[in-house]
């Protein structure tokens, strides 16, 4: 039996062998942040060349207990070839989802934002309620997650939060998340309990490996400091350590409050800025804008992604993919595989 494509082993198993021929050189570790990467890749298709090998192994397995079937019923054995039979579906399914996760950045961590949008205190609780969804879904998936900054709503919620999210394609999993997110419930700021609709926005940006190519002009930087806020250690609050850095050229505003002295905030921060000059940089060269970036969209009605309905019905549905489910409770809790799932197969 042989297997092609995203299950072609021999192909992974020849790219293990070149990689690890690198790794033996004498000079290899000389440049570090190179030698990981190699490293996180040879990892990698090791722990898919074994998923594939392990599935093979089970296929041929039950494909010789169906020929014995043939020539002779067993009901206990035709129950057990059954129970396999959807093991193994079971297995394929995760095992392509995981394979449909072969874009340039899909492997690598990253950055995801969350601003408040139209409705005041009502879409800074809203913006609160996703960054809990999130850390929920980083929680039951074993992904670290490092706060970078964190500022919150003036009477509730939170304006806008940025968190660096670590592990194996975390881009590859989040990037359907970027757009508007709307939310329809009854208030809880509103003493007449009526309806109301915010909205919040989500950005997911790939935390490159290397952006040493990257150069940032010094006199294109408007570099602000001012007094962290917000979760973090005794040094919040206490000195002007956050670090807030806008790329005049752009636009692009980054901050970093989460490390304990200026220096080290300035550093995060400018690293989080190249990384998005460097997406930039890619979706201008390679018109990758749809893949990557996503369309730029105002946070109100109309612009949505996802909706979030608590009255007058329970209901999230995805505009993109139309995938849907009544259980708002576990979404908002993390559960957030079906929207990811639909959302990678769909091959946006």
């Amino acid at each position: 039996m042989t297997y092609g494509g995203h299950f072609d082993v021999d192909t992974k198993k020849e790219r293990i062998k070149e990689l690890e021929e690198k790794s033996n050189h004498s000079d290899f570790w000389n440049k570090k942040e190179e030698a990981e990467i190699i490293i996180k890749e040879i990892n990698d298709l090791k722990g898919t060349v074994t998923g594939l090998e392990d599935l093979k192994d089970q296929v041929e397995g039950d494909l010789e207990l169906a020929e014995l079937l043939d020539r002779e019923t067993d009901p206990e054995m035709e129950q057990l070839l059954e129970s396999e039979v959807q093991k193994i579906t079971d297995n394929l399914e995760q095992l392509r989802l995981l394979l449909l996760l072969n874009g340039p950045y899909d492997h690598c961590n990253c950055v995801l934002e969350v601003h408040s949008g139209a409705g005041g205190t009502e879409a800074c609780d809203w913006a609160d309620m996703l960054y809990r969804m999130y850390l929920r879904w980083c929680e039951k998936n074993n992904y670290k997650v490092e706060i970078l900054e964190y500022l919150e709503g003036e009477e509730a919620g939170i304006k806008s939060v940025s968190i660096l999210i670590k592990g194996k394609n975390a881009y590859g999993y989040l990037k359907g998340e970027k757009g508007v997110h709307r939310l329809v419930r009854l208030s809880p700021f509103d003493s007449a309990n009526r309806r109301h609709t915010s909205f919040a926005s989500v950005d997911v940006t790939p935390e490159f490996q290397k952006t040493a190519d990257v150069v940032v002009n010094e006199a294109d930087l408007k570099i602000d400091v001012y007094r962290a806020s917000g979760a973090g250690g005794q040094h919040v609050n206490t000195t002007d350590s956050a670090v807030r850095i806008t790329h005049l050229p752009t636009k692009i505003v980054v901050t970093c409050q989460n490390e304990r002295s200026q220096i080290q905030n300035r550093e995060k921060a400018m690293q989080l800025l190249k990384n998005k000059l460097q997406l930039l940089e890619i979706e201008r060269q390679q018109e990758e804008l749809a893949n990557i970036k996503g369309e730029h969209k105002n946070i109100e009605f109309g612009s949505q992604i996802r909706s979030y309905v608590m009255h007058p019905y329970a209901l999230v549905k995805d505009h993109r993919t139309n995938a849907e489910t009544s259980n708002v409770t576990k979404v908002l809790d993390g559960g957030l595989d079906l929207f990811i799932e639909s959302y990678l197969k769909g091959g946006f």
